[in-house]
């Protein structure tokens, strides 16, 4: 364990933790709300650091999503137990509704990972699985190692954490994947969250200059409503503009949400709206077309990077534009 960054010690060994839009006061020998730092005789630990779960995996970035920052290439990929949202659907919630001495998890420090990642020929490591916010100091620690390695750093986060570490942290990170799950009544109801921090990250991240691309997933009679789609869609090009590439996804049952499956229609009109209202990439995943998984020209329409599942068969992006017609395409491709 190792002590926490962001918190506030109160009267009578309590303590505030100040990391995300929760601000869990917490009374000894209590975990927080993300069951990853614990008040220890009025000090807060990560009770995370430095313990993964599971071992390093190797993924290709497209499994991220990231489609549009170094297509082809490898990151190391890894997380710990614990979440600050607490979502019905979790596809992850066997660690990630856990405490870490819940489940299995494996020493690891920083430094290895880095290793691993060079050894590997990983470009980037990927703090994913879980949300990398509750072990925002195993995550930080890692990612100034990996700078001066050369090694980027990638982020799939809920986007639920506060300025301050938010503005810390974006020294050091180069990409984010930001779940954009739904209105606020979802996060409410679904996530026992609310919108607006997430919404802030997205912009954050923007403003920055990192690389941001959003994640939807598509939950039959939760967030499938196309006025609230188009809601959502209106949010992006107000405040992100239209060349973030969006990735809406196909559920499938898991933890405590019991709705069927996203039909492909619905995913398929979920993009098509989007792609009509004026972003220029947007996928479909988790569903038979391959043709959804690809980048196309905005312009030309001619297929610039073909996928096969999470795998690049060709690429066309040149210098950041398109091979055929030389329109710039939005992206990291170097």
């Amino acid at each position: 364990m190792k002590e926490a960054m962001y918190y506030k010690k109160l009267k009578d060994n309590i303590v505030q933790c100040q990391l995300c839009p929760r601000y869990c006061t917490i009374k000894p020998e209590e975990y927080g709300n993300c069951n990853a730092r614990k008040n220890i005789k009025g000090t807060l630990y990560s009770m995370v650091y430095p313990n993964i779960a599971g071992p390093l995996a190797i993924d290709p970035i497209e499994k991220k999503p990231l489609y549009h920052f170094l297509p082809g290439s490898r990151a190391l990929s890894f997380g710990t137990p614990g979440c600050n949202l607490h979502c019905k659907h979790c596809q992850n919630w066997q660690i990630s509704q856990f405490k870490p001495e819940e489940i299995f998890t494996e020493k690891t420090e920083p430094k290895k990972i880095v290793e691993a990642a060079i050894k590997n020929n990983c470009q980037s490591i990927s703090y994913t699985y879980t949300e990398p916010t509750i072990f925002f100091e195993y995550m930080l620690e890692t990612a100034k190692l990996a700078k001066k390695e050369g090694i980027k750093n990638v982020i799939v986060s809920n986007g639920f954490i506060n300025p301050e570490p938010q503005r810390e942290l974006l020294k050091y990170i180069d990409a984010a994947n930001i779940d954009y799950k739904g209105n606020n009544k979802f996060y409410h109801e679904q996530c026992g969250a609310w919108l607006k921090p997430v919404q802030e990250t997205m912009i954050a991240i923007k403003k920055a200059g990192k690389w941001l691309e959003i994640t939807t997933l598509i939950i039959p009679t939760l967030n499938d409503n196309m006025v609230d789609i188009k809601e959502m869609i209106n949010f992006v090009l107000e405040n992100l503009g239209t060349d973030v590439p969006w990735h809406f996804t196909a559920y499938f049952p898991a933890y405590r949400a019991t709705q069927p499956p996203t039909p492909s229609t619905t995913l398929l009109e979920v993009r098509k709206l989007a792609l009509d209202s004026g972003i220029k990439y947007v996928y479909a995943g988790n569903i038979p077309s391959g043709e959804t998984n690809s980048t196309y020209c905005p312009k030309c329409k001619k297929i610039l990077i073909e996928r096969v599942g999470f795998y690049v068969e060709k690429n066309n992006v040149k210098n950041s534009k398109c091979s055929f017609c030389k329109t710039d395409i939005a992206g990291v491709f170097e």
